[in-house]
């Protein structure tokens, strides 16, 4: 179930809710009690390591020195 990030306007708290995503901009209050929240943005990161570059020098035209 995706989770969602919220901040309520009154107190400043910031919160997450698990939902369905077809409940993802019904109102929710924050654990305070206060009604008027707004959804914020989520950023999502990707880990990893880059692939290494392709050898260049062999093959292609560019590549293979047919260019002259």
């Amino acid at each position: 179930m995706p989770r969602y990030d919220f901040r309520c306007r009154e107190c400043g708290d910031t919160f997450e809710l698990s939902r369905p995503m077809a409940e993802s901009d019904s109102p929710a209050a924050c654990p305070q009690g206060h009604d008027d929240t707004v959804r914020l943005l989520s950023t999502v990161a990707v880990g990893g390591r880059a692939a290494a570059p392709a050898p260049s020098g062999g093959g292609g035209c560019c590549g293979g020195g047919c260019c002259g």
